[in-house]
């Protein structure tokens, strides 16, 4: 199927299951290579299918760019600019952000440590390469070092100079990962909690910490002191991979003393600061995507959203919801003009509406 979309704001509305969320997930493997839903590729395939294909034209500036992605089982997946394919997936990011707001980010307050190291890094390796460059290396020399220390523990014994090699690549990506992270959130702060407060419309306060090993002692040191431990548990117990960010409300952690309307509130304030640091950072906008989240918030929350998408000028927007008649009152309302589609039995249909001028 194929949608034309306005530059501004577009509502995709049908019941659950239609497959709304799926085209805003088109939208975020063309910008981030990866469906935001689940990073499994092969796991984004219909059961009846053998592959499956998105392409897309994303404007700029006056210049359209052809993105193409196509994953096949059993093979390496594709992707192409103006139809030539690149070698290497990172050389995309960056390219075409896009931010999704969805349910699923109470994730980033719920699960573990990983999933709000993977937010963290994502933003930081859309602007900076390096960066990106360093994320990728350490995993790989991390999965190496760890191999390399199951398989000494399958002999019986600890080589020094082989684990020297890989704790050298740690350190030299790890330090740059760590310098990267902490300065990201010394600037990230401030601009969250503006938008925290602007959307609570509450004098609370907000903030994020990032913890890591590396506040107290350089990685070599960490690495050097934790050998022994190391060759006990079998993989590695100390680095930038450790790292973590605390959520808190008044000095504490949300997870245990937010309530849920100031948790929608956090991770919305969270996504929004993201879109700004991008822009700030990336020198154009975003797209922002809204999955299903009128169904999670509060009317009050709704409409602050909605009143800040607008006279903030976020460009485009996507929207999902259930409710025909809901999109039409809050935009309505606050006479905002968009775009709306229908989502059934797998087609997409443009739908009439009687749009009002600013």
């Amino acid at each position: 199927m194929e949608v034309d979309l306005s530059p501004h704001i577009n509502c995709f509305i049908g019941a659950n299951g239609a497959g709304k969320t799926n085209v805003l997930d088109a939208v975020h493997y063309m910008s981030m290579c990866k469906s935001y839903m689940n990073p499994v590729d092969s796991q984004n395939i219909s059961f009846e299918e053998r592959f499956f294909m998105i392409q897309g034209e994303w404007s700029r500036a006056g210049k359209t760019e052809q993105i193409h992605c196509a994953v096949k089982k059993g093979t390496k997946k594709v992707f192409k600019k103006n139809k030539v394919a690149y070698d290497k997936l990172a050389e995309h990011i960056g390219l075409f952000p896009a931010v999704m707001i969805s349910p699923y980010d109470r994730n980033l307050i719920l699960e573990g440590s990983e999933v709000r190291r993977k937010w963290m890094d994502g933003i930081i390796a859309q602007f900076d390469k390096q960066f990106l460059h360093d994320i990728i290396r350490y995993g790989k020399v991390l999965q190496q070092r760890n191999a390399l220390l199951k398989n000494m523990a399958g002999y019986g014994f600890f080589d020094q100079e082989s684990i020297a090699v890989w704790d050298e690549q740690l350190v030299d990506h790890g330090q740059r990962i760590y310098e990267g992270r902490k300065a990201f959130i010394e600037a990230f702060i401030p601009i969250f909690q503006k938008y925290y407060q602007w959307l609570s419309n509450q004098n609370e306060v907000v903030d994020l910490v990032y913890h890591s090993q590396l506040h107290e002692e350089a990685l070599e040191t960490l690495l050097n002191r934790s050998r022994r431990k190391d060759e006990q548990k079998q993989y590695t117990t100390t680095g930038t991979h450790k790292d973590d960010l605390i959520f808190r409300i008044k000095g504490q952690p949300i997870k245990k003393f937010g309530s849920q309307g100031q948790q929608k509130s956090y991770l919305i304030a969270l996504r929004l600061a993201q879109y700004d640091w991008l822009k700030s950072q990336l020198h154009f906008r975003p797209v922002l995507l809204l999955d299903d989240i009128f169904d999670k918030l509060d009317h009050y929350r709704v409409e602050r959203l909605m009143q800040m998408v607008d006279q903030q000028d976020f460009g485009q927007v996507m929207i999902t919801d259930t409710d025909r008649d809901r999109i039409a009152r809050i935009f309505e309302t606050n006479e905002i003009s968009y775009k709306a589609f229908e989502v059934k039995n797998d087609e997409i249909a443009e739908l009439e509406i009687n749009t009002q001028e600013k």
